[in-house]
């Protein structure tokens, strides 16, 4: 464990402090006090002896380079030392005690719950037998969370906050066999404020679960949560990697969604990060802290989101380019006219051919580029304005072809294409390439003014390896490239998958626009942002989680014997 702050002993800088107040305040001394004041040789000596003390702490204390929170601004790795988890009798004990906080059927260690929480299918990077969890723990309120992160704390035990279970970098999966923090019983939506625009909701509530709710409640109908990701995530996991989704053109990501949040830090103590108001200057900006922190910081537990209004109408529109240099100039343009679109995703023409492929959609396009644009306004009149600009601008990038649906259910058989993309790929996987095919799901983002040329530089590079891959794209240029690969094309894959990482990060990109960066991600991410950028995260991680319990071993390394390259 990381050593504490050097300290005088007990009769060090106590003893002399106390020495300190005496002379302060008898330096005169009272004339009442004779003996005192015969007693000149002594109060020297003991000035003397003080002196001597102050002295010696203050120099000992900044050569200490083992400090818990060292006298620097950051904090490299190879200044830490491991850190010391408790033993099997204390996770045991650890256990026993949140046991009698919350019962025993909020406990689990079944061989089932232990792999239902060790993969999801979409992760390449799980946990190792060795690494796997021993406890799955359901709390159902904060304060339940509070009292099984005191007593985690207590025991110095490991711990990885979870809910929805749908994350793609291995956020998720333990690295040391500890307890995962399920909180996906903590689904209750506690209030939603009409006339503010905002829903206060714990942490395992699911976005569709919240707009579901919204549309069968009187006045709610036309409110929805903007961030619409993967079908099953909830808040927290949505708060933690910072996630987007389609909607993520009109309404951005989930840190422009969210007002405040209520957490846990490691040693049991209940924060929230700001008051309701949309708008506050109120301290430090906590809430942006904790958004895409991944749960290493602190664990959420409810969450202020922010509602939009759903257009009064909208429309779908479906275009298909010769090129996806064409695709990316027009979505360029779109963006620069100040169009109201409410979501514009891009397909590349290998994603078409799995689209037509499928049987789960009827309707059949071209193996083209394409573009899937939702327009809304507040009438049909506006919005088919706004179409004919849309149209006018496709037409001038060459567009082969538009089509515009006049209806809701028009538009619902159109979008339903980009919907179910991620079925449809499965689809042509396992019965085009190999009935083990996997796929690996992994994401980045680039500057629109650089997408094309990336894609180009990307596909390029992917030439090299004897494994398909589909491009599907987000108008705010945050692209999934999703290969497929055998098991036996594992390390290929991944040696593609850290290449595209790099190449994007070469062109001013990221290596992750929404997924966050988990275990898998880690050394892409100081390649990205620098060593020192890292050392400041690691820094802000150790002065709220010191004891390094929260999530281990993710976003960065906080362990110098960690020999994992990733």
């Amino acid at each position: 464990m990381i050593s504490k702050f050097h300290v005088l002993p007990k009769q060090g800088m106590g003893h002399a402090t106390r020495m300190m107040r005496q002379l302060r305040c008898f330096s005169t001394p009272p004339k009442y006090n004779e003996g005192l004041r015969r007693s000149t040789g002594a109060l020297a000596a003991l000035s003397l002896g003080v002196g001597v003390c102050l002295g010696l702490y203050i120099s000992y204390v900044p050569h200490s380079s083992k400090q818990v929170f060292p006298l620097a601004s950051i904090t490299p790795l190879h200044e830490l030392n491991p850190p010391q988890y408790g033993s099997e009798e204390d996770l045991k004990n650890c256990i026993i005690e949140i046991q009698k906080i919350i019962g025993d059927n909020s406990v689990a260690d079944s061989e089932a719950e232990i792999d239902h929480h060790t993969d999801n299918g979409f992760n390449p990077s799980k946990p190792l037998p060795h690494q796997k969890p021993r406890y799955v723990i359901y709390p159902e309120s904060t304060e339940d969370v509070s009292h099984i992160m005191q007593i985690i704390n207590k025991y110095s035990i490991p711990v990885v906050p979870y809910s929805g279970g749908t994350a793609l970098e291995g956020h998720t999966y333990s690295t040391r066999p500890g307890i995962v923090l399920n909180t996906s019983r903590m689904n209750k939506i506690l209030q939603v404020n009409v006339d503010d625009l905002d829903a206060v909701v714990q942490a395992g509530v699911g976005w569709q679960q919240l707009n579901e709710h919204l549309s069968k409640q009187k006045d709610m109908e036309n409110l929805m949560l903007g961030c619409d990701c993967g079908p099953g995530a909830h808040i927290c996991g949505m708060v933690s990697t910072n996630a987007s989704g389609i909607g993520a053109t009109r309404y951005g990501s989930m840190a422009s969604n969210v007002i405040s949040i209520k957490a846990v830090l490691a040693d049991g103590t209940v924060i929230k990060t700001k008051q309701r108001p949309r708008k506050s200057s109120a301290g430090y900006n906590l809430t942006g802290l904790l958004v895409g922190s991944e749960g290493t910081l602190a664990v959420v537990t409810e969450v202020v989101v922010k509602l939009q209004v759903k257009p009064a109408y909208e429309a779908a529109a479906v275009v298909q380019f010769p090129s996806v240099n064409d695709c990316t100039r027009s979505m360029a343009s779109f963006f620069k006219s100040g169009l109201p679109l409410n979501a514009v995703e891009l397909l590349d023409s290998d994603m078409m051919r799995c689209i037509n492929y499928s049987d789960l959609v009827t309707k059949k396009f071209e193996n083209m580029p394409t573009l899937f644009i939702k327009i809304g306004g507040l009438n049909r009149i506006i919005v088919e304005e706004y179409i004919k600009e849309v149209k006018s601008i496709s037409q001038a990038n060459h567009c082969s072809s538009f089509e515009f649906a006049r209806s809701a259910e028009e538009a619902e058989e159109l979008f339903s294409a980009r919907k179910n993309a991620l079925y449809m790929m499965l689809d042509y996987g396992f019965n085009e390439i190999s009935p083990d095919a996997k796929m690996w799901i992994t994401d980045c983002a680039v500057p629109l003014s650089r997408l094309a040329s990336t894609l180009e530089q990307l596909n390029e590079m992917m030439k090299e390896y004897p494994m398909q891959h589909m491009v599907l794209g987000h108008g705010d240029a945050n692209l999934h490239y999703d290969i497929f690969y055998t098991p036996d094309q594992y390390e290929m894959c991944r040696e593609a998958v850290d290449r595209m990482a790099k190449l994007t990060i070469a062109n001013e990109g990221t290596c992750s626009g929404e997924h966050g960066i988990g275990a898998g991600k880690r050394a892409l991410l100081e390649t990205e942002l620098g060593e020192d950028t890292i050392s400041m995260m690691r820094k802000l991680k150790l002065a709220l989680d010191p004891k390094r319990l929260l999530n281990p071993d993710k976003v960065f390394k906080t362990d110098p014997l960690d020999e994992n390259t990733k």
